[in-house]
This record gives C-alpha cells, structure tokens and sequence, in this order.
C-alpha cells in the first residue's frame, strides 16, 4: 500500500508520481523542438531574403551615354575601343589649346585623334598603346560621315582590326578625356592630335611637335 502523504494531503501513488517526473522532460523536449523549428523557419525567411536582395541589386540600368572606351567590351573587342557595324564620324566642336575648333568625333561625340607616326596601312598604337587611345573599328561595311565632310573615310585592317580612317589617318579616342567635346590628347608625346575635318593625307597637324613619340 502507499503511505499517507505527508500534512495529511491526497495518497500519490509512486507510479503517479513517476509519471508527473518524466512530463516535464518531454514538455521540455516538445518545446525544444518548436523552438528549432522556429530558428529554422527563421533561416529560410532570411535566405529569401538575402536571395531577392540579390537578384535587385544584379539588375543594372541601359540608360545614359556609353562611354566609348568600355564599348569593346561589350562588343567583344580585346581593347577598348568603339566598335560598331555602323561607326559614323561627326563634326563637332571641342576646346582645342584653348580655342573652340571644328573636331571630328564618333557618334557620340567624342573628339578623334590621330598619330602622325601612322601610314596609311599601318597603325603604330596597338596592345597596351590601345588602351590608352582607344581605336575607332568598324566590324563591318564602310564608315559614314555627313555630306559637309569633305575628306575620304576608309576602313583598313590594321594591328588593332579594321580601323576607321580619315584621308589615311586611323583614327583613336582617348582614354583621358572623360566627356565629349573634350581634347585632353592634343599633342601628347608630339604625335598625338586631334583630327579636324581639315586634315590632309599628305602632312601632319600645323601644330605637330618634335617631342619624341609615346602615349
């Protein structure tokens, strides 16, 4: 039989009370579980989120002006340069040794530059010179220009591809000029020139130094 419960109170049988040992324990294990499962469903929530974080910040804006010095890129070129199946060559005006001047530019605006060290077959800026003066190719077809561009546009094959040339000058952009209508290669190394709808086949620019070439 069971003893009387101490203070006079209800008789608890042993097998009760071995029973009221062992409900905390599996009360507590019941509640680690759900708290596991809550961390769980905490994890995932924020693995969600971390992944839709991402796929907003992979997205990336197509608008404003390119800057030709990165459209090879894109182009699959091995150099910057601008390359297109349709390179136009414009007029345009840009502050050339403090003076407004007429400048050829490509489509963007971007002033073009020629090396009086080239020929008419050869370009003299190839590899790493290239990534400094971007060259101006052309994947395909003939360069255009406006009606009032009274010089002759050609693409030759040349080491950096085939490259946009006026009256037998190839043609580059500059890496140091951050915006159109700007000509921060004139007269780098005493070969470097802006190109202006005025340049002849046979000499070089009026300005042209005797400095030792280089870029």
């Amino acid at each position: 039989m069971n003893a009387p419960a101490p203070g006079g109170g209800p008789i608890i049988s042993s097998s009760h009370q071995r029973d009221r040992q062992r409900r905390p324990a599996g009360l507590r294990r019941h509640l680690g579980l759900l708290g596991h499962r809550s961390e769980l469903a905490g994890l995932l929530g924020l693995g969600a989120a971390l992944a839709l974080v991402a796929a907003c910040g992979s997205t990336s804006s197509t608008g404003g002006t390119t800057n030709p010095t990165a459209t090879a890129v894109a182009a699959g070129g091995s150099s910057p340069s601008s390359s297109s199946t349709t390179t136009t060559v414009m007029v345009g005006t840009a502050t050339v040794s403090g003076s407004s001047e007429q400048v050829l530019t490509e489509s963007d605006g971007w002033t073009l530059y020629y090396n009086t060290d080239d020929t008419p077959t050869t370009a003299s800026c190839t590899g790493a010179c290239a990534g400094t003066w971007p060259p101006l190719l052309l994947a395909s077809g003939s360069p255009t220009g406006p009606s009032s561009l009274t010089g002759t546009l050609t693409a030759v094959t040349t080491g950096n591809g085939r490259q946009v040339e006026y009256n037998g000058h190839p043609l580059y952009i500059y890496a140091g000029d951050s915006g159109a209508d700007q000509s921060n290669g004139e007269g780098k190394g005493g070969v470097w020139y802006v190109a202006t709808p005025s340049l002849s086949s046979s000499g070089t620019s009026a300005s042209a130094a005797s400095a030792p070439g280089g870029y």
